[in-house]
């Protein structure tokens, strides 16, 4: 994982599990993690793809979950709060385009094809398996973060621009 987007990826995958939390006990709520944090990981890569990208985002920040926490209902929460303060690393964007890459198979299929065109794999031997060929035990852990209706109003947020990003024709009109 790259150290310079991990604050915003930890945190934006702990966003996506308290919004929609794991449906079962610590196995489902460990599966349920896994998925979110490789979503996240996906999400970040594609949005910051160069170290350049991802030191200018330290520089000026992500912006916090505010948005994204008044738009699934969520109680007003003080990020400066000590407990609270992982929120201002939740970025968006990310959270947005994570919500996509775990709603719509085919979208995560191709945008973890698309992270050769980053920086952040150097060559590394990464597996996006529990994102993109979740099992039966992992759909079933990750039943609220997967749904295709929930988190509707998040993914809807970006959807447009993680499609202009990956610029396929087939991926928008499969996801239109």
């Amino acid at each position: 994982m790259s150290a310079d987007l991990s604050p915003v990826i930890a945190s934006t995958a702990q966003w996506l599990l308290r919004a929609y939390p794991a449906t079962g006990g610590a196995l489902d709520t460990a599966l349920a993690q896994a998925q979110a944090q490789q979503a996240a990981t996906v999400a970040a890569w594609l949005r910051y793809p160069t170290a350049a990208d991802a030191a200018l985002l330290t520089l000026v920040g992500p912006g916090g979950s505010e948005r994204l926490d008044w738009l699934t209902g969520a109680e007003a929460v003080d990020a400066t709060e000590p407990d609270e303060a992982w929120r201002s690393w939740v970025d968006e964007v990310v959270a947005s385009w994570a919500a996509c890459l775990l709603t719509v198979p085919v979208l995560a299929d191709t945008a973890v094809a698309a992270l050769t065109k980053t920086e952040h794999l150097a060559g590394l031997p990464l597996d996006f398996r529990r994102l993109t060929s979740p099992d039966a035990r992992d759909r079933r852990a990750a039943t609220l973060l997967r749904h295709p209706d929930l988190p509707a109003p998040i993914a809807d947020l970006h959807r447009a621009s993680l499609l202009h990003h990956l610029q396929d024709d087939d991926l928008n009109a499969a996801c239109a």
